[in-house]
């Protein structure tokens, strides 16, 4: 059983206040601009210790186990809607990883330190228009010429893609075809050649900027090239690990919030002269959701222990991705329906929870993909 300090409940209790304070209060106005000023909100979030939380305080993070973000991530999942929680993931857990693992000390003072300050933004750029969940299908090049690489190629789907000032770039440099012959390379978006061709539009998460990148001959040094040449696609493997811990360990509490509100509905609405919650179905399939929610807060706090003693958690948190994605549909699905036609308006936060979450099961590796990875795993494929 996990065991929280009173630190981290302390800290936990500041995340609260500043979600709150000053994330919940600011939703519809970011929703409507279809924009969250990340370096304005990220900053401050940096100046409260918030940024960066297992990173070592030389390049600006904080030092602390990994349970601090294990709370961050539980606390972001109270945000009224998903874009916030996403984009921050984005910046802090899954364009950064192998940047703060594999970089040199000098691309982390260039661009790790002013990440966790907030003053650069950061994004992944690794699908493409022919290649999602297949990353080995990728085709973005990059082609070495003396101490420089020049990258061609387009990226599709990209989080941040408006307001990011460095990418984590994963690119074929070599002919080797597959997995093999990729890098990871930080590429700034100040760079000739590159180009953000579209907002993309979204069915949900609307208030997360989202578009598609265009590179023609970005010239970018080959010292910006993080860890090995060549071993770009395990080490993004290694960060996408981290990508799904976080996606994983902000469902659980949106998911308590939103069957909280629907149980409150459901007391209150009146249904053939009786509060909708005296239908046992509901009542029943209340206490069912309820449960598998706990029952992956509870998996997704296991993994982070795990990875505090170092264990290997590829499979756990494979398994959470694909119970996260299934469950949040779920949930998302029987409030909405609980709520009835008023629940179907854009009014009501039952409509964006529906949208928002359905993005969980397809990125970050749809729920095909993370069978495909277990039954390997395992042995079966």
């Amino acid at each position: 059983m996990t065991v929280f300090s009173p630190e981290h409940e302390q800290f936990r209790d500041s995340v609260r206040r500043f979600v709150d304070e000053r994330i919940n209060p600011n939703i519809d106005e970011w929703e409507a601009a279809g924009m969250i000023p990340l370096h304005d909100i990220v900053t401050q979030m940096a100046e409260l210790g918030f940024v960066g939380l297992d990173y070592d305080p030389a390049y600006g993070g904080q030092g602390a186990d990994h349970l601090f973000t294990l709370v961050l991530a539980e606390e972001m999942g109270r945000v009224d809607h998903g874009s916030f929680p996403m984009a921050f993931g984005v910046h802090n857990s899954m364009a950064t990883p192998s940047l703060h693992k594999y970089g040199t000390h000098e691309l982390k003072e260039q661009f790790l330190a002013p990440a966790m300050r907030g003053e650069m933004i950061a994004a992944v750029a690794i699908t493409e228009p022919d290649a999602g969940s297949d990353v080995a299908g990728l085709k973005t090049r990059a082609r070495r010429d003396g101490d420089d690489w020049i990258i061609n190629g387009a990226k599709m789907f990209i989080t941040n893609a408006l307001q990011a000032d460095w990418l984590c770039l994963l690119a074929r440099t070599s002919d080797e075809g597959g997995f093999k012959g990729m890098s990871q390379i930080i590429v700034p978006t100040d760079t000739p050649g590159f180009s953000v061709a579209k907002k993309l539009d979204k069915l949900g998460m609307r208030a997360s900027d989202t578009g598609m990148l265009s590179f023609d001959d970005v010239r970018v040094p080959v010292s910006n090239t993080i860890g090995t040449i060549g071993r770009g696609f395990q080490q993004q493997m290694e960060q996408f690990v981290m990508e799904r811990m976080w996606g994983c360990y902000s469902v659980p509490s949106g998911m308590e919030v939103a069957l909280g509100r629907t149980r409150d509905y459901a007391k209150q609405r009146k249904v053939f002269g009786q509060p909708l919650s005296s239908q046992q179905y509901l009542a029943y399939t209340y206490a069912e959701l309820a449960a598998e929610v706990d029952l992956l807060k509870v998996y997704n706090r296991d993994i982070a222990q795990a990875y505090m003693r170092g264990d290997n958690v590829t499979r756990s948190a494979t398994i959470a991705k694909l119970k996260a994605g299934r469950l949040v549909r779920q949930v998302a699905d029987w409030c909405l329906q609980v709520h009835g036609g008023i629940g179907y308006m854009e009014e009501t936060w039952t409509a964006r929870f529906f949208r928002d979450n359905r993005l969980l099961a397809i990125g970050g590796g749809a729920d095909e993909v993370m069978m495909r990875v277990l039954s390997s795993m395992d042995g079966f494929a």
